[in-house]
């Protein structure tokens, strides 16, 4: 049997969390408040969380074994922007904190993070009234340097402004807007990742009542600044063999991925994810009847990047929910959400194949690992039909 025992995911706590996330503003930089809430919550569920000096989080739960461990990822920060120059009439130019463009933040209530204490504001294209520029207002061109932040307070001059105590690097949380639908779709910002770390708490809930033990040790970390290419880079130890990451899938032309069901990537941008943990995932899903869907990004990275990059010897995949409008108005569906929940489960629950993962480091080829080679099968050819004719020609 690949997989172990049904774990029961309680879909409304699931959802609780997910609302409770989106609530916390957390643009990478500014991470201490959801750090605190997510950390409380792992207590809550009787782990003893670990923070790195910055305030990414290791949850360790403990196997039946402590080598060949698994890592489940996620990581609480979202994309944002940062003050970049304090404006002569007052307005606040800004730099992206984050890939994503200045077209999802056009209209976008903000909160403005500064020494003194927090302002509301609004993001506006430099020409917003159609009263005063007319056809402009279309022409103005898509950019970061195209638009400006309105604050909520009695400015009109940039030494007016700093008189309030807002100055360069100030951090800008974009409002995430949620809502969530009868039939099952939420539509909100900054669901990549805060769906993914929601998941990653109600499998934790699920385990914990449960009184599951897992055949090795689950390593359940929380990275800070995956939105900046950081992610996992310095929060992996030495006994993690093989690390599952949680994160949005994309939803757009030209890609396999689905709002529905669990999105299974086999390569992002920096290639390739582990042949033999992917395959798993996907035999987990086909033996237990989990949807599923396989894709590539091209256009991608997650932690599981950040990870390798920084020289840890570790198996990486990436499960996804599907994301429409990725790092923009996103939308998934609750059917995601369960699906990946449940496969994060079974991966948990099943057995430890690959035995040589146990050790960093063995000589020699003794439980190396196999990759089909073989010829496949094909059906044989019907001598009745008419074979294709010749093309004559040079040959190439």
């Amino acid at each position: 049997m690949v997989g172990g025992p049904e774990l029961k995911i309680d879909q409304a706590y699931l959802l609780r969390q997910l609302a409770g996330l989106l609530a916390i503003p957390s643009p990478t930089g500014y991470t201490d408040q959801i750090v605190r809430y997510c950390t409380e919550e792992l207590e809550r569920l009787g782990l003893e969380p670990e923070l790195t000096r910055r305030g990414a989080i290791r949850a360790l739960r403990r196997g039946r074994h402590r080598l060949g461990a698994r890592a489940i990822i996620t990581h609480l920060d979202t994309i944002g922007a940062q003050v970049k120059l304090v404006k002569e009439n007052g307005r606040l130019e800004l730099v992206p904190i984050g890939h994503w463009s200045a077209r999802f933040a056009e209209g976008a209530r903000v909160t403005l993070f500064t020494e003194q204490g927090s302002f509301r504001g609004t993001i506006l294209p430099l020409k917003a009234s159609g009263h005063t520029f007319n056809e402009e207002v279309d022409e103005l061109p898509v950019g970061w340097t195209q638009v400006e932040l309105r604050v909520d307070a009695v400015t009109q001059s940039g030494e007016e402004t700093k008189a309030l105590g807002i100055d360069v690097g100030d951090f800008v949380a974009i409002d995430p807007k949620p809502e969530f639908l009868d039939n099952g779709f939420i539509v909100s910002r900054h669901l990549d990742d805060k769906a993914g770390v929601a998941i990653a708490l109600a499998v934790i809930e699920a385990i914990q009542r449960a009184n599951l033990t897992a055949p090795v040790d689950i390593h359940w970390l929380f990275t800070i600044a995956e939105e900046v290419g950081v992610g996992a880079a310095s929060i992996v130890t030495p006994e993690i063999a093989s690390m599952l990451t949680i994160d949005n899938g994309t939803t757009a032309p030209g890609q396999n991925s689905s709002e529905f069901g669990a999105t299974i990537a086999m390569a992002d941008q920096s290639g390739p994810f582990d042949y033999h943990l992917t395959k798993k995932l996907i035999d987990l899903c086909r033996q237990h009847a989990i949807p599923f869907q396989k894709d590539i990004f091209r256009y991608y990275r997650s932690d599981s990047a950040s990870a390798v990059e920084a020289g840890h010897d570790v198996r990486t995949a990436l499960v996804a929910f599907g994301v429409d409008a990725s790092h923009g108005y996103e939308r998934i569906h609750v059917h995601a959400l369960c699906s990946v929940a449940e496969l994060v489960g079974r991966y948990i629950a099943s057995p430890l194949e690959i035995t040589r993962d146990v050790r960093e480091l063995a000589s020699g080829l003794k439980g190396f690992t196999e990759q089909p080679t073989e010829e496949a099968e094909q059906p044989e050819f019907d001598q009745s039909l008419n074979p294709p004719t010749p093309v004559t020609g040079r040959s190439v």
